[in-house]
């Protein structure tokens, strides 16, 4: 694991190599192992690595060929690289080291993009031919690693965090409003866009390709729709190859010349790769939770416990106090190279900062709620068929007067309700795809008019929906759920989920890997009809039902439980100061989209009960400590 960046001057202009160690220097948390760059005219590479397989000073990077010609840095893991070695060896090809980089760079010498395809990973990387002086930027499947670039007419230039980057550009440009304002409707900004109108996110699954005199293109070399499974011949078996899948899954990610273990919250997902990595490794496994000592409702470290005793893993448990959560905030914050709306990133931090304590990589359950139908928003679309069909004299002059005015708390089980009541009736399209994208985001119709200035889009992003309709076009009309599921799994999952795990884990130089975004289970999944998956409100029913017998009922059977702190309890006590502080008039409106006013107004109405706007509230913090920073 590690950081990457790079220049390739378009114009041959020569570059020097203070700039690159400069973004190195930025990233040396993903990469406290070993830093290096390269130079070689107009072409400029930088990497830190973080030492995971194969240690030995062979192994580092920029790596490069015997002859010189082809270059090399890379950020992830390749699982099946073994298989991949075998194959390059039964063409005459020879190796220097043991570990995956020099097969990812003779992999990429033999076969070019090709080789993307080839890869079961997670990985950005940049290649580059100096004979014909050509190369390519890719980056994995689904998005787990990051990868930042510029591309103007005079060159090229990437990096793996945003500030990194800023190292090897110091003209960011202007801010991305645009970008602002979907951060401020779905708490994240998704590829292409960046906080910075001139800065690229690479998406998934694509390569961008150059040469000498510039850019060649960017395009696809993977689509999950293009490669589904057959669905298999019953429920049972699809039961069957689900268990054989991720058991696959688990045992190739366990590969590591360090130590290994796994995240386990007590729920399903997390259980079930306990499970896996502790018959792999035929040995209790180093398990790893959090809870909250005086917050009970966000609290999982009993499950977790129950769990890791019925395993019978090597169990660490931290149990936080408020303070701890206080003091991890603004650290958070400062280390986000751009802002960000999910405050589960700090407890994921404080969980990887916990776990590096004890093992250098760690397994996570990320990805089966996509795949699988695990949150409340996809049990939504049940229920509100079944609002709509009560009397529109019930609706309108009973329940959704009543919702509005009783109070609205994560905290407790009516608030949450109420809250969840409130956030189901944004939606009202017969369209599945457009309910979802509304229930999506972190604020309602009406907030958003008041909050975000020039706000036409009716309450709906169009670019988001338009974008979702073009995701899911392959997909087939007759199971919208799972096409809700595609649009997920390619859009809300990198950019949310996986970008947060990979900057909090990396913020404490470790390794997440996430069995779950395996291709063949992804593949499987994918063949699946939704109803094995979600059935009358029962939420992962084909992944519950393997499993059952196999790991304790009580991961199976419990309600979903959001990793979560609570930052909205404390936005109305020991946090309110620190956004008051940070949240001013003249930061608010430096960024040119939000009301100041229609801030004060959210606060308030939190701060009372009368709402709850937690998501909202620390997203505004993020983006206003970000520019802040500026």
């Amino acid at each position: 694991m590690c950081g990457i960046c790079g220049i390739v001057q378009f114009d041959h202009a020569p570059i020097a190599v203070e700039p690159l160690q400069r973004s190195c220097a930025l990233m040396r948390h993903r990469g406290p192992d070993q830093t290096n760059q390269w130079v070689d005219k107009s072409v400029g590479l930088g990497a830190v690595r973080l030492a995971i397989l194969d240690p030995a000073h062979d192994a580092s990077q920029p790596m490069h060929d015997t002859s010189g010609r082809f270059h090399l840095v890379f950020n992830g893991e390749i699982y099946n690289f073994e298989s991949i070695r075998r194959e390059l060896e039964a063409l005459g090809q020879t190796f220097r080291t043991c570990g995956d980089t020099e097969v990812v760079l003779i992999a990429c010498m033999k076969w070019g993009v090709d080789a993307m395809a080839r890869f079961n990973g997670m990985w950005s990387l940049a290649f580059y031919d100096s004979h014909i002086e050509r190369g390519f930027l890719s980056r994995d499947r689904f998005g787990i690693k990051p990868l930042f670039y510029s591309s103007r007419s005079d060159g090229l230039r990437f990096a793996s965090e945003l500030e990194a980057y800023s190292a090897l550009d110091t003209t960011n440009g202007d801010i991305d409003t645009a970008a602002v304002r979907q951060l401020l409707r779905f708490g994240y900004i998704a590829h292409p866009s960046t906080i910075y109108r001139q800065v690229c996110r690479l998406a998934p699954a694509h390569v961008l390709e150059f040469e000498k005199g510039g850019v060649i293109g960017v395009r696809r070399y993977y689509d999950p729709n293009s490669v589904i499974s057959p669905t298999p011949a019953s429920y049972t078996e699809a039961q069957f190859q689900l268990r054989s899948a991720l058991d696959n899954a688990v045992t190739a990610r366990r590969m590591s010349d360090v130590p290994i273990g796994a995240f386990l919250s007590g729920g399903t997902d997390s259980t079930i790769l306990a499970y896996h990595l502790q018959r792999c490794m035929g040995r209790p496994i180093d398990t790893f939770s959090i809870g909250y000592s005086a917050h009970g409702s966000f609290d999982e470290s009993s499950y977790a416990r129950s769990v890791a005793a019925s395993l019978n893993t090597q169990h660490h448990e931290l149990m936080l106090s408020e303070f701890d959560v206080i003091e991890a905030v603004p650290k958070i914050l400062d280390h986000l190279s751009e802002p960000f709306g999910d405050s589960s990133i700090i407890p994921t931090s404080l969980l990887s900062a916990f776990a590096r304590q004890h093992v250098k990589v760690a397994l996570s359950g990320d990805g089966a709620d996509e795949l699988f139908a695990g949150y409340w928003r996809y049990a939504a679309h049940d229920a509100w068929q079944a609002y709509q069909r009560m009397p529109a004299w019930l609706r309108s002059r009973l329940i959704e007067p009543l919702a509005h005015r009783l109070a609205s708390s994560r905290g407790g089980a009516i608030g949450n309700r109420v809250r969840q009541l409130r956030k189901l009736l944004r939606a009202n399209s017969p369209d599945p795809l457009i309910r979802h994208i509304a229930w999506s985001r972190i604020i309602s119709e009406d907030v958003s008019q008041s909050l975000i200035k020039a706000c036409d889009d009716g309450g709906l992003d169009d670019a988001t929906v338009e974008l979702a309709n073009t995701i899911t076009a392959g997909y087939g009309a007759d199971d919208p759920m799972n096409c809700i599921l595609a649009f997920d799994l390619q859009h809300g999952l990198p950019a949310d989920m996986l970008h947060k795990v990979d900057a909090a884990s990396m913020m404490h130089s470790l390794e997440v890997r996430v069995p779950f975004l395996d291709p063949q289970v992804v593949s499987l999944a994918w063949g699946m009809p939704s109803q094995w998956k979600i059935d009358r409100g029962r939420r992962k029913r084909v992944l519950v039902d393997a499993y059952r017998g196999l790991v304790p009922d009580i991961a199976l059977d419990r309600p979903k439980q959001g990793f979560e702190v609570p930052v909205g309890e404390m936005l109305r006590g020991p946090l309110y100061g620190l956004f008051r502080d940070v949240v001013d008039r003249p930061t608010v409106e430096s960024c040119q989209v939000l009301n100041f006013d229609a801030v004060e107004r959210l606060l308030a109405d939190h701060c009372s009960r009368r709402a709850e706007h937690a998501d909202i509230l620390f997203t505004i913090l993020s983006l206003c400590w970000w520019l802040r920073k500026q």
